[in-house]
This record gives structure tokens, C-alpha cells and sequence, in this order.
């Protein structure tokens, strides 16, 4: 008996010896091996947050697709699989081969398959096969906002646009599955080790207002035959983006198979010389500083000036000419005269200012901030130069978020796209993101009002005269840039860039349109290609934002619209041109069923404007005629608008006119001072 115990005692010794050795000294090291034998963790593409637009319809989503992986171990027949495999998948059996001798526990076979692949390759049955859910990107809109919404890899992680921007937040951390075996190594779905979806996006951009910007960009580019173009369409008022349309186009479901210049984001990334349309902060520096003011006449020298000894011409003759004719003419002439005036070092200041030279912050990948040589590396021409638009690089979006701070009376808003971001039912703005969309002043309330009645005279009698909208008031400048010839390195005089920048309606703007068309054929001045298409959008635009009319709508368009109405189930949406009884698409309405002119000396004090019976306007303009500062203001705070007050002593003029219907809170421009009668010389130098 003690032999015995003595055995077992030694004996239950060792085996406890032993398992405490096992379990404690080596019990990592053979969980570890336990792991490898039995269960694999997967990473697949997380399932990334929804991008919608400002109405929640989608733009972007993740949709559940398969994948297929298979256990080389388990497959009895390799070769027969491979055979199958790649009479399904249209893969090459030697692909497949390589990809089974990579791993006897788990290789991928092809991932996100489609519907009928997937059902094809489940029929098959094939024995160390199996199937993994996965997510994929989908755009189903298409090509709607592709450059602004962007695309992703294979992989899920983004490449251009909102989803490169925001990449971090949308697509959050990756998840992974484990796939678990018995002990006869089959494979079986172990669950989900880890999941966490990403934030959804809003953005400012709506549908409806993007779907009628790239229409109309496509329109014209087919009809100038362009190589590229770009539409903005912004709130002045708040620097959202509501359109950002860019030409070539391309599907983001299939980014790769589109060349990279097509992906190129050109409102935000495309340089360019912005010409004529640079005038306008020529003239609001200008304006600003008090060294000019709009029936100022200047001699602008039958075309052509000298400056630094080089000579540089008009694009026309033009003798005298009031500062508003400069502006409505696109006199270059003219523009440098009072860019001289004012001086350079000022000057840099505004154009500063304006936010040209830098990024303006949009939030979106790509942006380029622009061409500013810095002020001591002006030579003695660059202050001529810069002053009608050359020497100088901007870029959409910044030309834009400029003529916007002159419509909304001189803040300058941070562009953006993105409303806000939510993860579930937490919202995940900060108090910096809103902090950096507070504006700041550029330029004077006086001023901003003052470039705003110049730039409707460029509509009704200058050079954007195809941008006069039916219905609404409208202000612009338009842009003929020359574009620099690699072959010889001066400016071309065919390949041109024409561009058309403006807002609508004058008293409360509510959109800022910039219409940028590179190298048309043809025809190619700005007024001639890129107005129209402003005219078109802004007319589609400020009916389906519901904005009040504030010129009486002619009577031929409201009949035309009636009858093709009840001739089909028209959308409000789609646009109308009424060739049949208005000439060319592009040709301006009569002047008669137009605002009165604003030429040198714009008359305020116009007949009473009749509005349609549906424009929705309540509130009636008082005429302030002869009213103080005081009164005035008492006035339009009783009524609920803002008065914007230029001058001093008594009212003068006014606009809106007296008896226009208006929105509540729209901005009311009241002129003050005296009548004075106009000297015989001036007068003699006007009529000349």
C-alpha cells in the first residue's frame, strides 16, 4: 500500500506539475496557436454614413453586397474549382491559382459581387467556398454633384470630394469579423467582433437647384462647344453652396474608368484670369476709399492708354465715360485711370480683402488659393494690369464668395457645403465650425449698395444685356479673359475664358450665380455665352425658391407658359424659352417691360411697378421722397425692412421704387442729399 501511495503520489504530482506548466507558464502561447487553428478575424469596409442634400435626399449610401472567400484546405478539387470559379467570375485560372496558394485557412476570391454573380457562384455549391456581407458605395443619382460628393477606392476609403474630406467621420473604424472552425476545420460565421457606423452628412447643395445648374452648363457647353465650364449658385447671405455644377462630367459609381481631368473639382481647384469681372473690386476699392464716385466722367482716350510705356487698348474706342458707363462698358481704359488713383498699396489692401491670394476655407479637398504676387514684386504695369482682371489667378469659388459680399451689402461668408453632421442622434458640429463662418466687412454698406446699382446698369444697358431675367431684377458683370498660348507665351485672341457673375433680385438678393465657360467656339464673350446661361438658371432658380417678382413679368412668357402647360404636364422645375414669339433663345425682353434704366444718374423715383397676381410679396415699398434719416428708418422697422441709408439730409430717391411688393426684411437702399443743379460744363461733357 505505501509503494502504491508512494507511486501515485509521485504520479499525480507530475501530471499537476504538468498542467500548471501548461496552464499558467505556456497558457498565451497555446491560446494564441488555439486562435490561429480556430478562428480568423476578417477586416471588411465598414458601412459609411449617408450624404444627403439640404432636403434629405441622398446623394450617397452603402448597400449590402456579398463577397466571397474560400478554405483551400476544405476545396477536394482544386483545379475543377478554379475551372468553375473562373467561368463565373471572369477571372483568369491562373489569378485564381495564385490567389489559393497564398493560404491554406483563408484567401478572398473576388469581393462585391453583383446579384447575378453572386447567385451564380452560390449555385455552383462548391465545397470550401463560402460568402461574407460587405458594404459598397452607391450614387444614385449619378452624376449629380459627383465633384463635390467624390467617390471612394475598393476599399471604401474616400478619394475626392466629401467623402476624402470627411473621410474619418463617414467611414469611422473598420469592421471585423471573425470566422470561426471546428474541430474537423469547418468554417462557420463567429459574428461581429466590432461595429461602429459612420456620421451622416447634410449638405447645403440642393437637388433640384444642382440638377438645374448642370443642365444648363451641358446645354451650353454642347451649343459653345467649350472645353470646360463651371456654375456656382450661392447664398449671398450665408456662403452656402446650393449648386456647384463642373464640365467633363463622370459617374462615381465608376470614378476609375474616367480620365483624372474629369474628376478635377474646377470650382474650386481651376485657375484662370478673371478679366472684366475683376473690375468690380477695382471700382469697390475705389468707391470705398472715396477717390471716385459713379457720374464721375473720365476721358478714357479713344481706346487706348499708356502705362510704364506700354501701350494697352480698349477692347472698342470709348472717349468720355461716367464712372457706371466704365462699369457697363467694361471700359479698361477707364478701370485703370481709377485703379491709378487710388494707388497700389490700397488697392493690394482690397484685393486682399476680398480674399483673392488665399483659400477661402471652403470645406472641400483641392482648392488652390489663387495668383497674388505680392506687392513689392509689382512692376510699374502691374497696377493696369490688375485692375482689368490680368497678372492675377482666381478661381471660381473665390470670384463668387467676393460679388457675393457686394450683394449682401459687404460681409465676406466662408463658402461651404456642409450643413451639419450627425452620428445617430448626436450632432457633431462644433462651436469652431461656427465660429468660422462668421463673416467679416470687406467694404462699406454705402459702397456694397452703390456697385449694386452700376452692376444692374450692366445688365439693362451694358454688356450683360442677355442676362436681363423676366420677372426679377438682376446685377452682373460679365468676363472675357485671354488665355495665355503655350506655343508662343502671350495672351491668345481666339481661346478665350467667358464668364457671367451676378445675383438677382437687387433689393434682397438671394442667390449669387457665377457661370464660367472655357474656350468657346464661336461666339465667346461673356455677354454673349455665359449671361444666357445665367438668365436661364437664375429664372428656374429664384421660381423654385419661391422669391418674389419685382418687375412686372411679360405678358407673352405668362401666355406661353399657360399654353404649354395645358398642353403637357409641365414640371415647374423645367425651363421654357419662348423662341416661337421672342426671336433667339438668348435675346433680352423689350425694354419696355423693364425697370427704368440706371445710367449715370439712376432715377430713383420710377412709375409704380405692377405686380403679378401670383409673386406673393406683401409688403408695399412708402415712397421716402423728402422724408430725414429718422423717419425713414422709424418707417421700415414699422413695416419689418432694413433700411440701408447713403448719405445725408433729406431722402431723394430710392430702391426698391415706391409701391414694390417685397419680402419681409428685404433691404430697402434710401439715397439722401440735395438737388443740385448740374453745371453747363458737366452737362456739355455728359452729351459729348
Amino acid at each position: 500500500m505505501l509503494i502504491v501511495a508512494s507511486v501515485a503520489l509521485l504520479w499525480s504530482t507530475a501530471v499537476f506539475a504538468r498542467l500548471a506548466y501548461l496552464q499558467l507558464a505556456r497558457h498565451s502561447d497555446y491560446l494564441a496557436r488555439a486562435q490561429r487553428q480556430q478562428q480568423r478575424t476578417i477586416e471588411i469596409t465598414p458601412k459609411r454614413g449617408v450624404i444627403y442634400d439640404r432636403n434629405m435626399r441622398t446623394l450617397a449610401m452603402s448597400i449590402p453586397v456579398k463577397s466571397a472567400f474560400a478554405v483551400p484546405a476544405e476545396i477536394a478539387d482544386e483545379q475543377l474549382a478554379i475551372h468553375l470559379l473562373s467561368g463565373v467570375l471572369n477571372i483568369s485560372p491562373d489569378v485564381l491559382t495564385a490567389r489559393l496558394e497564398s493560404s491554406r485557412s483563408f484567401v478572398w476570391i473576388a469581393r462585391k459581387l453583383s446579384p447575378e454573380k453572386y447567385e451564380a457562384l452560390d449555385a455552383l455549391n462548391l465545397k470550401g467556398i463560402y460568402f461574407q456581407d460587405e458594404n459598397q458605395r452607391f450614387y444614385p443619382k449619378r452624376d449629380l454633384a459627383a465633384h463635390v460628393v467624390g467617390f471612394v477606392d475598393p476599399d471604401e476609403k474616400g478619394l475626392a470630394g466629401i467623402e476624402y474630406q470627411l473621410d474619418s467621420q463617414i467611414r469611422s473604424k473598420a469592421e471585423k469579423i471573425i470566422v470561426m472552425a471546428d474541430a474537423r476545420q469547418r468554417w462557420f460565421d463567429g459574428g461581429e467582433a466590432q461595429r461602429e457606423r459612420g456620421a451622416n452628412v447634410e449638405l447645403t447643395l440642393d437637388e433640384k437647384i444642382q440638377y438645374i445648374a448642370q443642365r444648363e452648363l451641358g446645354l451650353a457647353m454642347a451649343k459653345t462647344r467649350a472645353v470646360a465650364g463651371t456654375v456656382i449658385v450661392m447664398d449671398p447671405n450665408t456662403g452656402e453652396i446650393l449648386a456647384m455644377a463642373n464640365w467633363p462630367r463622370f459617374n462615381p459609381n465608376n470614378a476609375s474608368e474616367a480620365p483624372a481631368e474629369w474628376r478635377m473639382n474646377r470650382a474650386v481647384s481651376a485657375l484662370y484670369e478673371p478679366g472684366s469681372t475683376f473690375k468690380l473690386i477695382t471700382l469697390a476699392a475705389a468707391f470705398d476709399q472715396d477717390v471716385t464716385y459713379p457720374r464721375e466722367v473720365f476721358d478714357c482716350e479713344n481706346g487706348a492708354i499708356y502705362i510704364a510705356g506700354h501701350r494697352i487698348r480698349d477692347h472698342k474706342p470709348f472717349g468720355l465715360l461716367t464712372v457706371a458707363d466704365i462699369l457697363a462698358q467694361s471700359s479698361d481704359v477707364g478701370a485703370i485711370k481709377i485703379a491709378v488713383r487710388l494707388g497700389s498699396p490700397k488697392f493690394y489692401e482690397y484685393i486682399r480683402g476680398f480674399g483673392f491670394g488665399a483659400p477661402t476655407g471652403i470645406d472641400l479637398p483641392g482648392e488652390s488659393r489663387g495668383l497674388l504676387h505680392r506687392l513689392e514684386n509689382w512692376s510699374a504695369i502691374s497696377i493696369g494690369s490688375v485692375s482689368m482682371g490680368q497678372e492675377i489667378g482666381v478661381t471660381p469659388i473665390q470670384l463668387a464668395t467676393a460679388v457675393s459680399a457686394i450683394a449682401n451689402g459687404g460681409l465676406l461668408y466662408r463658402p461651404h457645403v456642409v450643413k451639419q453632421m450627425k452620428r445617430g442622434d448626436q450632432n457633431l458640429n462644433t462651436e469652431s465650425v461656427a465660429v468660422s463662418l462668421e463673416p467679416r466687412r470687406v467694404i462699406r454698406p454705402e459702397t456694397a449698395a452703390t456697385l449694386r446699382r452700376l452692376m444692374e446698369g450692366v445688365v439693362l444697358n451694358g454688356t450683360g444685356k442677355f442676362a436681363r431675367l423676366d420677372g426679377w431684377t438682376a446685377a452682373g458683370k460679365t468676363g472675357s479673359a485671354q488665355k495665355i498660348d503655350p506655343a508662343t507665351g502671350r495672351y491668345s485672341p481666339t481661346q478665350l475664358i467667358a464668364s457671367f457673375t451676378g445675383f438677382a433680385p437687387i433689393s434682397n438678393p438671394a442667390v449669387t450665380i457665377l457661370v464660367s465657360l472655357d474656350s468657346p467656339v464661336g461666339l465667346h464673350e461673356g455677354g454673349q455665352v455665359a449671361a444666357p446661361v445665367f438668365k436661364r438658371i437664375a429664372e428656374q432658380v429664384l421660381a423654385y425658391l419661391d422669391i418674389p417678382r419685382d418687375v412686372p413679368l411679360n405678358p407673352r412668357l405668362i401666355q406661353a407658359a399657360y399654353q404649354r402647360r395645358m398642353a403637357a404636364d409641365v414640371s415647374a422645375m423645367e425651363d421654357f424659352t419662348p423662341t416661337d414669339f421672342l426671336g433667339q433663345p438668348d435675346e433680352p425682353p423689350a425694354a419696355s417691360n423693364q425697370t427704368t434704366p440706371i445710367g449715370p444718374e439712376p432715377q430713383l423715383h420710377a412709375p409704380e411697378v405692377t405686380m403679378a397676381a401670383d409673386e406673393g410679396g406683401d409688403i408695399a415699398v412708402p415712397d421716402f421722397a423728402g422724408k430725414t434719416m429718422r423717419e425713414v428708418t422709424e418707417m421700415c422697422l414699422r413695416l419689418g425692412l432694413e433700411p440701408v441709408l447713403v448719405g445725408s439730409n433729406l431722402a431723394t430717391g430710392q430702391f426698391p421704387e415706391p409701391g414694390a411688393k417685397v419680402r419681409p426684411g428685404a433691404k430697402v437702399t434710401v439715397q439722401f442729399g440735395r438737388t443740385v443743379a448740374k453745371p453747363a460744363k458737366a452737362h456739355v461733357r455728359s452729351r459729348r
